[in-house]
């Protein structure tokens, strides 16, 4: 039986993750702590999904 870190988990399309960091930085300008944290693992999807790294995209 596969783990779930080798599974193969859905990719989303650059658009939704750009679209959830803009939503992200409209909500005030400036980000608490977890919004901090948000961010940096939306950053990480972003770059996930750029390298064409579906594993680590979600």
């Amino acid at each position: 039986m596969p783990s779930a870190s080798s599974r193969a988990t859905p990719v989303r399309s650059l658009a939704a993750v750009n679209a959830d960091i803009r939503a992200l930085w409209e909500r005030g300008g400036r980000l608490s702590p977890e919004g901090r944290r948000e961010y940096e693992r939306l950053l990480a999807e972003w770059a996930a999904v750029v390298r064409g790294d579906g594993a680590e995209a979600a």
